[in-house]
């Protein structure tokens, strides 16, 4: 055996010695906590309102009734804790002196130490005047801080230089492993980490997620507390448990320092975590766009390739259209999907970066990646579907304009023979016309196979509904419109509907069932005057040419400005007459 596992059983046998004075500490002090739910003593009183006034002479008489130091207030508090978070250094020490060791480490209802209350507070002297008269310096809160490790929270290097002096374990691991090294490297204290070093502290420690000092400083962006741990030895190649290294903590961080630093050491941005993420989509993600500019050109194409996604999702998932536009500069795709696995982990089993963009209605990044050339209709749920359920006019507008198709069908749970758009604006008017103004195709809204229609009067008999262009056997079980709109909870909103899909037909053909819900309706007059009239010429003019242009010409508006027409004639195609989002 070597000096060095000489040296580390010397310490392990040290600290199971210090665990043991520790538990019989805790164990002595369960003894003495019954005496708090005695009432208390005027004497205790009277030395409690000494010890806060500042009263020592007082005091000095106070203290010596030995059961009035015993008895603790409501929130567990002995004299001794008010002692140590007053700034009267005599007074503490009157107040130790005359109390029983035992004392020393008894906490709080909230689980703080005399210790851990001084040095919350802030009180140096009162610190070293505990640690001088024998107080352990390792007993923790019932949070699981050491006093150590509270002290480098306040930041104060000298009550950290006097818990060394008083022999404080720097490794000792504190709630979920974090430890001293971890907090001052997420502090960004150089001096103090300097301190712990000097002392023996150890660099490779790992939190409860595996993640050493080196990655912590990298994720608060320190680079000076970085560079100097790696220069003491600090390992850039670490991984967490979760398989993240430290520049995929410093991408989180978002310091182009860090990143650079780490480069210049060999830190490597295809190295992925478990999830297959690469510090470039952490820095996507996050927003970090002076860090993305440092990892683009240092990862592959092939580990981004491999990990299932691109970095163009990552930002539209973050909402970080400077990065989105960063990254479409830089020859990203826009149009990339995501990998099935990572796809079929959504319910909706979502595949664009648009799709992300959409979901978190997100306006600004949904026009960058339309204006870089996004198809809106590649993900099974279409983009449109969900923006017309958020109630979202401006991305159906955005969308609609770029060529999203106004009549998809969700591709996976589809029961309806018209088109699934006009479901989800049934109560919402303005909604409803820019989906119709767009070439909703409403004839569908009026295809049933029901009987009577109204008229023509007749039936389909069972011979033609076989041979039926269009109509397939799956097809006929699809619901119709009128099937889905006269269920007794929508019942009430037929006449005011089938109004306004009147405006943009020609024949209006209603089915028996229909018709029978829409005579109790107060729009059935105007209805009916309606469909037994014929169409003006201007508005089946409007329709023939729109027929004619087709969908996608007519969702361009740079198509029909080249049309040799008029504006007025123009906005009249469009149907401007019924934008009520745009007026």
């Amino acid at each position: 055996m070597d000096i060095n596992d000489d040296s580390n059983d010397d310490h392990l046998a040290s600290y199971d010695i210090q665990l043991c004075i520790q538990e019989s500490i805790e164990a002595s002090q369960a003894i003495f906590h019954p005496k708090r739910l005695v009432q208390l003593s005027d004497q205790n009183r009277k030395l409690v309102e000494a010890i806060r006034q500042g009263r020592i002479f007082e005091l000095q008489e106070y203290v010596q009734y030995k059961y009035a130091l015993e008895e603790a207030d409501e929130k567990g508090w002995f004299p001794l804790h008010e002692a140590v978070v007053q700034p009267i250094q005599q007074i503490l020490e009157t107040v130790l002196d005359a109390s029983y060791k035992t004392l020393w480490e008894f906490k709080t209802c909230d689980g703080e130490t005399p210790l851990t209350l001084a040095v919350k507070a802030g009180l140096v002297e009162n610190v070293k005047t505990l640690l001088d008269k024998g107080v352990w310096p390792n007993t923790k809160n019932d949070k699981g801080e050491t006093p150590l490790l509270i002290a480098i929270k306040r930041g104060s290097y000298d009550m950290v230089s006097a818990l060394i002096k008083y022999n404080t374990s720097l490794d000792q691991p504190c709630v979920k492993r974090w430890s001293a090294m971890h907090e001052a490297a997420k502090q960004g204290r150089k001096d103090i980490i300097t301190l712990l070093l000097n002392h023996r502290g150890n660099v490779h420690l790992r939190d409860g997620f595996g993640v050493t000092p080196l990655g912590v400083a990298a994720e608060y962006g320190h680079c000076d507390v970085l560079e100097h741990l790696i220069h003491k030895g600090g390992d850039v190649f670490a991984l967490a448990d979760d398989g993240a290294s430290v520049l995929f903590e410093a991408a989180g961080g978002g310091n182009p320092d860090c990143i650079s630093l780490l480069l210049k050491y060999g830190g490597s941005g295809n190295v992925p975590n478990r999830a297959g993420h690469l510090p470039i989509h952490r820095a996507a993600y996050e927003g970090h766009y002076l860090a993305l500019k440092y990892l683009i050109p240092v990862t592959s194409k092939h580990a981004i390739q491999k990990s299932g996604l691109t970095p163009i999702h990552s930002a539209a998932e973050g909402q970080n259209a400077q990065c989105l536009e960063l990254l479409i500069e830089n020859g990203f795709d826009v149009n990339a999907l995501l990998a099935d696995h990572i796809s079929q982990s959504y319910d909706d089993e979502r595949k664009t970066a648009l799709y992300f963009a959409v979901s978190n209605n997100d306006i600004h990044c949904t026009e960058v990646l339309l204006a870089a050339g996004a198809d809106p209709n590649l993900d099974p749920l279409n983009c449109l579907l969900v923006a017309v359920r958020a109630n979202r006019h401006e991305i159906v507008r955005l969308l609609l304009s770029y060529g999203a198709n106004v009549n998809c069908y969700f591709m996976h749970v589809n029961d309806t023979r018209f088109p699934s758009a006009i479901q989800y604006a049934l109560n919402d008017e303005i909604m409803l016309r820019l989906l119709l103004n767009n070439g909703y195709q409403v004839e569908l809204c009026f295809d049933c196979m029901h009987g009577n229609i109204f008229g023509n009067s007749f039936v389909w008999s069972e011979t033609e509904e076989e041979g039926l262009p269009g109509w397939t056997s799956c097809i006929i079980k699809d619901n119709p419109f009128c099937e889905f709109i006269t269920v007794p909870w929508m019942k009430h909103l037929v006449g005011g509907i089938v109004r306004i899909l009147i405006d943009y037909m020609d024949y209006v053909p209603l089915c028996a069932k229909l018709k029978s819900v829409l005579e109790v309706q107060r729009e059935w007059p105007e209805i009916r005057q309606i469909i037994e009239n014929p169409c003006s010429l201007k508005h089946l003019c409007r329709l023939k040419i729109r027929r004619v242009m087709g969908l996608q010409r007519l969702c361009q508006p740079a198509s029909i400005q080249m049309l040799p027409l008029p504006a007025a004639m123009r906005r009249y195609l469009l149907f401007k007459e019924f934008d009520l989002y745009g007026q």
